[in-house]
């Protein structure tokens, strides 16, 4: 079991934060990484070729460990989780009349690349609806995403977890169905990689696109993607020079090549060697390794439960464990009491949360303790005994 990680940031003793799945804080080291990388870039003469590729490939590598990938190159540098989407999209065939799966109320950037291609192919985009807030409502909605995947669906584009509200969809079972009828499976895996255990292998979907800022503890404008064997032969969003065979001999540069990288490199973002940004990531990625995505869905789940027992208590509503994640969850409390009276209340009182649709967005995360807990309880009892 983890013990409270709090002394590796830099957070206020009197903030309570409990929204990692808006913004991760920035790890004291992650932010030593980025000073040093600002120091470097002052000095460009410290700047030698070899600093546009190794830490681009370290950073592939840790990603791969993470996610479950055998081949590092088929990790691609992107710079958002729109940019690996819509390299999917780009990418993927679809034909008039064929079916792209979706989610209720799903986050805008795994929607938008779909919207656009179905209207270039004509194809049709099927939203699958969420079930009725109830217990178990997790479970309906998977089987809902299983029975909407029928011959004739051409692509599944989902997350590993609801975005708002933590609703935990079942992959092995959506990837082998989605293998059955020949359909692609593009997961976005930004609020979930990095807390919560993915395996490629045994998944087997087609690609796989995360943002750096949330779960992998990295700076903003970072990103990761997998892209699996549907895409060996694709076409990037962007042409550049680093993404070519030979692209490490900077005085050949100007014997243009046809040939790309091997595997997912042609897909980085452009400017991908950040020389601030990606050794900022890296720390991120060795520190999420280092604590280990079970140890971090133990530890939140230990610290919440009293939490969870309490709200029920008081009238509200979290789904069966099951049924949702643990670092990420929603809270849905009564018709009759607005939820954006509690989220005022809430920030009265220094506690960070999101309100995401119907639900109170709760992402806990290491650096969260008893005492951040123990505030968040007393704030939910006082607005449910009609307390300023």
């Amino acid at each position: 079991m983890l013990s409270c990680q709090k002394s590796l940031f830099s957070l206020p003793e009197d903030s309570h934060y409990f929204n990692c799945a808006y913004m991760s804080p920035l790890l004291r080291e992650v932010e030593e990484a980025g000073i040093v990388g600002m120091r470097q870039k002052r000095a460009p003469y410290h700047i030698a070729p070899a600093d546009f590729f190794e830490p681009a490939r370290a950073v592939r590598e840790r990603f791969a460990g993470l996610i479950g990938a055998s081949d590092p190159h088929r990790i691609a540098i992107v710079g958002s989780a729109s940019y690996g989407i819509a390299t999917a999209a780009r990418n993927l065939p679809v034909s008039a009349g064929e079916r792209i799966v979706v989610l209720e109320e799903q986050f805008p950037s795994n929607i938008y690349s779909w919207r656009r291609l179905a209207n270039e192919r004509r194809a049709v985009i099927h939203t699958v609806e969420a079930p009725p807030v109830a217990p178990g409502r997790g479970r309906r909605w998977n089987e809902r995403v299983l029975e909407a995947i029928v011959p004739g669906t051409a692509i599944v584009a989902m997350p590993h977890v609801h975005w708002a509200d933590g609703t935990l969809f079942d992959l092995d079972a959506i990837g082998r169905r989605c293998r059955d009828i020949g359909a692609a499976l593009v997961i976005d895996g930004t609020q979930s990689i990095g807390a919560l255990p993915i395996d490629v292998a045994r998944i087997q979907p087609d690609a796989v696109i995360c943002a750096g800022y949330k779960w992998l503890m990295g700076p903003y404008s970072t990103g990761l993607a997998y892209f699996g064997p549907r895409f060996d032969d694709g076409v990037p969003l962007e042409e550049n020079w680093i993404g070519r065979a030979g692209s490490e001999q900077f005085g050949g540069l100007v014997r243009y090549s046809d040939t790309y990288q091997p595997g997912a490199l042609r897909f980085d973002v452009g400017e991908r060697s950040n020389f601030i940004l990606l050794p900022m990531l890296l720390a991120a990625l060795d520190r999420v390794l280092d604590w280990g995505p079970p140890a971090i869905q133990l530890y939140t789940a230990d610290l919440m439960a009293p939490f969870i027992e309490r709200a029920r208590e008081l009238g509200g509503f979290v789904d069966d464990a099951d049924c949702r994640a643990h670092h990420l969850f929603g809270l849905r409390i009564p018709s009759d009491r607005p939820i954006n009276g509690l989220a005022t209340l809430l920030r009265e009182h220094a506690i960070s949360v999101s309100e995401r649709g119907t639900a109170i967005r709760i992402s806990p995360h290491v650096y969260n303790d008893e005492r951040d807990v123990a505030a968040f309880t007393d704030a939910l009892e006082a607005f449910f005994a009609g307390q300023p």
